[in-house]
């Protein structure tokens, strides 16, 4: 069993939300059942006052958690190899590889990097989510960082919340891009298709930044840096600007294969089988110490040989 402390002030934008609703947002790392759990055993304050979970929260509220964490999710540790960057007493960096799902969840209730933290450090059960405190998509590659304490858990997350945490990736898009750019557009759940994201009005915003590492013929290579952190956000945010990452099996639209495309390059980029996309550095500061560290996972070996491959290509055509 383990303490659970936080206080929190509620930002305008969660002005008028239900307190569980609210706390959701604010403790993403929490389950909403949790959180719930917590208010009705008055577990959680605001302005030292008791608040059913339907009540509402005001602008500068200031909300207080002492609870207990004795209901952790239980998964089954799993020995799977990780390739670990960095490890001390407070945090893990990995670099992720392509087809690793993050977490147990509907249709893959093992085999995650849950489980292989489990196996790694049987202590993280004792953490929410084994410590992890931010997502890949299954064929997205690179680096993460994992919380080996409730207390830095709790500090990764808030400097996350932040924007304090700065993520940037690597990607091969589809289309010559001119120039870098922001993408600031809202995202939400697909209207039709739920299991996607998508642009929309009524999301929460999201914004992209993008700049041009490489520019070949028919696809452009980029580092992308996100300045928030929705589901799929890269992915959906440079289809919508009509540029997919290649291999993207989701938001590409069957657009990898440019017209014209030498048949030797086709055969390469059909085969690309997930989306061209990693996470290349990860800098944040330590939770124990508050020292700026940055962390780097070289490009892995499909995306590497790909990009060499579209040199090759624009070399051969001069």
């Amino acid at each position: 069993m383990s303490k659970f402390q936080l206080q929190v002030t509620v930002p305008n934008e969660l002005a008028g939300k239900r307190l569980d609703q609210a706390l959701s947002r604010l403790c993403p790392e929490h389950s909403r059942s949790r959180i719930q759990s917590w208010i009705k055993s008055d577990s959680v304050s605001v302005n030292n006052l008791n608040y059913r979970q339907k009540d509402e929260v005001n602008f500068g509220d200031v909300i207080k958690i002492n609870a207990e964490i004795s209901n952790v999710d239980k998964y089954q540790a799993e020995d799977i190899d990780l390739d670990i960057i960095h490890e001390d007493e407070t945090i893990i960096i990995i670099n992720k590889p392509a087809g690793l799902v993050v977490h147990p969840g509907a249709g893959n209730p093992n085999h995650t990097l849950v489980n292989a933290l489990l196996s790694f450090d049987k202590n993280l059960d004792a953490i929410p989510r084994a410590g992890i405190v931010h997502r890949l998509d299954k064929d997205t590659t690179g680096i993460m960082v994992v919380a080996r304490t409730l207390e830095s858990h709790t500090f990764l997350v808030k400097k996350l919340q932040k924007r304090e945490i700065k993520r940037e990736y690597q990607a091969v898009v589809c289309g010559q891009l001119v120039a870098g750019g922001s993408i600031e557009n809202n995202m939400g759940r697909h209207p039709v298709h739920r299991t996607r994201m998508a642009v929309t009005n009524s999301g929460k915003a999201a914004t992209t930044h993008y700049r041009v590492m490489k520019k070949f013929q028919h696809y452009t290579h980029l580092h992308v840096q996100l300045e928030t952190g929705r589901t799929h956000q890269i992915r959906v945010h440079m289809s919508h600007i009509k540029h997919p990452i290649v291999g993207d099996p989701v938001y590409g639209n069957n657009k990898s294969i440019k017209k014209g495309v030498d048949p030797a390059l086709r055969d390469i980029v059909k085969n690309f089988k997930r989306q061209a996309l990693h996470a290349f550095s990860l800098e944040l500061p330590h939770p124990s110490t508050g020292k700026k560290m940055k962390f780097i996972a070289e490009l892995p070996e499909d995306i590497d040989s790909l990009i060499n491959a579209l040199n090759q290509y624009d070399s051969a055509k001069q």
